[in-house]
């Protein structure tokens, strides 16, 4: 091994390690409110374009105090805003899914439908060739 490298594992204790992990760790969080705050700001409806752009001004040029703040002042609406989100997404989520699985579902079967043509023609309320017509537009 060499000797340069035996001196710079020595030079930085255990301790020191454990420190600079955790000033890691606090960065990686930091940056992480930050985003999730920004995100918060430009996701909620109910901030208009001048309170967006304060709010941003705040957390970008001032970002300790403005990111204390924020979390102060609009703190507990970023999880009702989130939870509101969520079921929008889960309510669009199972509508299309009801919209995928029963394609059908708001208009009769095709059979359904044949059977209510025929019906019509033996009443005498559609003639041989609209009936025919209604059966092709059917079966097409």
């Amino acid at each position: 091994m060499d000797v340069a490298v035996q001196n710079l594992a020595a030079d930085y204790p255990l301790l020191n390690v454990f420190w600079t992990m955790c000033w890691f760790f606090l960065w990686v969080l930091w940056f992480m409110l930050l985003f999730r705050i920004i995100g918060d700001i430009f996701r909620d409806d109910g901030l208009g374009g001048w309170g967006k752009a304060g709010w941003l001004v705040f957390v970008i040029f001032l970002p300790f105090l403005g990111v204390f703040v924020y979390l102060i002042a609009r703190g507990s609406g970023m999880g009702e805003r989130e939870v509101a989100r969520a079921r929008k997404h889960e309510e669009e989520f199972r509508s299309y899914i009801r919209q995928s699985a029963a394609p059908g579902a708001d208009r009769p079967s095709a059979a359904a439908e044949l059977a209510r043509l025929a019906d019509l023609k033996t009443q005498g309320h559609l003639s041989e060739e609209e009936y025919e017509k209604a059966k092709a537009k059917v079966l097409a």
